[in-house]
């Protein structure tokens, strides 16, 4: 019973994290508009993670590695629970 159980639970982790990749992967758009935007940035994967969550909201994304937020003004606008900016 105890093998049953625990051939179970690996089968439920190993569909589960397959399931949560893929949910988690980025549109192409975003991907490479936030690769040239987080190009220069010293943290890079914290970049690319927040400006993913942006684009995909806002379905754009400033040019330029830095500033030009005006282009997108819902990516300017959108805020973290701080009340700082949310998208690099």
């Amino acid at each position: 019973m105890k093998l049953v159980f625990a051939t179970f639970m690996l089968v439920c982790l190993v569909l589960s994290s397959s399931f949560f990749e893929a949910s988690m992967a980025g549109s192409p758009f975003c991907d490479s508009k936030c690769g040239v935007r987080c190009s220069k940035a010293g943290y890079k994967e914290r970049c690319l993670k927040y400006c993913g969550i942006c684009c995909e909201k806002c379905h754009c994304v400033p040019s330029g590695t830095y500033g030009n937020k005006d282009e997108c003004p819902c990516y300017r606008d959108l805020k973290n629970s701080k009340g700082k900016d949310k998208c690099p």
